[in-house]
């Protein structure tokens, strides 16, 4: 089952690595991470995609509220939540490929961030399945290269993660 666990923690040296390192001492995956400060620079908020059955991500969420540094934690995956990732592709584009990569980005709503002779460069904005549906869309189209930022979550309405 897959979860996305946001978290609040102390904007400090170190405070990454021991969050990390305790998914890292207990053989929990990270799927994707992203984290970044808030509003408040003496807090980030984590983000971080993980599966797993109910009991593990319970022991999860248990063993990352002990963490000195988490200040709040949410499950987003357990109430209404929205959820983006950010990708830019480049894909291999000449003579007829390249109308058929622009016609595929139009229909995914990505938009063309840098035109070569031979590639073209695509920032798409999404879920996850959506990202990957475009990426099997480009089967005709060798893709060069993927960058990928991770899934980043907020509640929906009036449910906020904050002190």
């Amino acid at each position: 089952m897959r979860r996305i666990i946001s978290l609040l923690m102390e904007n400090e040296p170190g405070a990454l690595s021991r969050v990390v390192g305790l998914f890292s001492q207990r053989s929990y995956n990270i799927d994707s991470l992203t984290v970044a400060p808030t509003e408040d620079n003496s807090l980030s908020r984590l983000t971080v995609m993980t599966s797993g059955d109910e009991r593990k991500i319970e022991q999860i969420t248990k063993h990352l509220n002990k963490l000195i540094d988490v200040v709040k934690l949410v499950d987003l995956s357990e109430s209404a939540h929205i959820e983006r990732e950010l990708m830019l592709i480049k894909v291999k584009a000449v003579g007829a490929q390249r109308a058929e990569v622009q016609r595929l980005a139009d229909i995914f709503r990505g938009q063309i961030v840098d035109i070569t002779a031979t590639a073209l460069s695509i920032q798409l904005t999404g879920t996850s399945d959506k990202l990957d549906a475009f990426i099997a869309a480009q089967a005709e189209n060798t893709v060069l290269e993927v960058a990928r930022t991770g899934v980043c979550g907020i509640s929906r309405g009036d449910k906020v993660l904050t002190l």
